[in-house]
């Protein structure tokens, strides 16, 4: 396993992070199998694990924890917090309030005194990011988190986010974790440029454009239940991304590799990606994913992808990515009725 510098942190880490989001009820509810799956990830050179608070409400973080006894010190160890955590409208977000007491519950279930990696899991245009990024500063000055980072920031935010540490003189944002696919290559247009210009590591999530880049999933052909669930059943039946996957298959029979070490290959070959979540639900699954991990896509096959799935654009929506108000509000889209009859 060849380790990369996470952004500027001096932090080693390996190019495939362990995603925990399906350890527990959302996706293996079996807490020794799951344990299995992140102690074998871990043998072949792992050393990145990222979870959630709001994984399986908190499950996942137990799992994790629970995997991690006796091998703490060897694994970079990440988690997030914004999603509600219960009925309490205190209970979730990117408040003080919120993130100091969030980072305890977090600890205590993932058994350990400190985090590597503490992100915020989306913007939230309701708390100043001063706020937040004083709450996370302090979290690194008590020795509970060793670098703070975000998560599917748009660039404009990524930039401010820098602005203010600067000026406020606060820790900043250290890593970004933004989604990244074949199917879904937004971000090479500004968030990835931003990261490379301010020096911040990225941990890309769903390389395998949320399940379907695994080639399991064709046109004319019944939706997975259990998938279309997780994701929404448009995801599965989006007629751009599926034609993009048709293309895609070919490709990958003639360069004599499966579809998802494509997949994987390509999501790491961005000079500025640091290293692609993998989120295995059975040990099957990882054994495939751990198999792609020497594939390097040459030059060819790379301006094929570019010709199928054209540089900074998506194939189609990315309905679980951030939405930003100005666009998922319509009055923030809209002039008052009176000022349009004035105009």
């Amino acid at each position: 396993m060849k380790y990369r510098t996470l952004g500027q942190t001096g932090i080693k880490v390996s190019p495939y992070c362990l995603g925990a989001m399906m350890f527990g009820s959302m996706g293996n509810p079996d807490h020794d199998e799951s344990i299995r799956i992140i102690h074998k990830a871990l043998d072949a050179g792992i050393n990145f694990v990222d979870t959630a608070d709001v994984y399986s409400g908190g499950e996942s973080e137990v799992i994790v924890g629970k995997a991690l006894k006796g091998r703490r010190d060897d694994v970079v160890l990440a988690s997030k917090v914004h999603y509600p955590m219960g009925e309490d409208p205190n209970h979730r977000g990117n408040s003080r309030r919120w993130i100091v007491a969030a980072v305890e519950h977090s600890l205590r279930r993932l058994q350990t005194d400190h985090l590597d990696l503490y992100q915020i899991h989306r913007p939230d245009p309701t708390v100043d990011v001063e706020e937040t990024l004083s709450a996370l500063s302090d979290l690194i000055h008590s020795g509970k988190v060793r670098a703070i980072g975000s998560s599917t920031f748009p660039a404009s935010d990524l930039v401010e986010a820098q602005w203010v540490a600067e000026r406020r003189g606060l820790e900043r944002f250290r890593t970004e974790q933004p989604p990244y696919s074949i199917v879904n290559r937004s971000i090479e247009r500004e968030v990835l440029p931003v990261c490379q210009r301010y020096g911040i590591g990225t941990l890309v999530w769903s390389p395998l454009g949320q399940g379907l880049l695994t080639g399991r999933f064709r046109k004319g052909q019944q939706i997975d239940t259990h998938r279309s669930t997780m994701h929404g059943r448009e995801h599965f039946a989006d007629q751009r991304k599926l034609e993009v996957v048709e293309q895609l298959i070919p490709l990958a029979e003639s360069a004599g590799l499966p579809m998802t070490h494509l997949a994987m290959a390509f999501a790491i070959a961005h000079p500025g990606v640091t290293s692609a979540i993998i989120g295995p639900r059975t040990a099957e699954q990882l054994d495939d994913l751990l198999a792609s991990t020497n594939v390097t896509l040459d030059d060819e096959i790379l301006d094929r992808i570019d010709q199928i799935a054209p540089p900074g654009t998506d194939a189609g929506p990315n309905d679980v990515a951030y939405t930003p108000p100005a666009i998922s509000d319509v009055t923030l889209r809209r002039r008052p009725v009176a000022e349009r009859s004035a105009a």
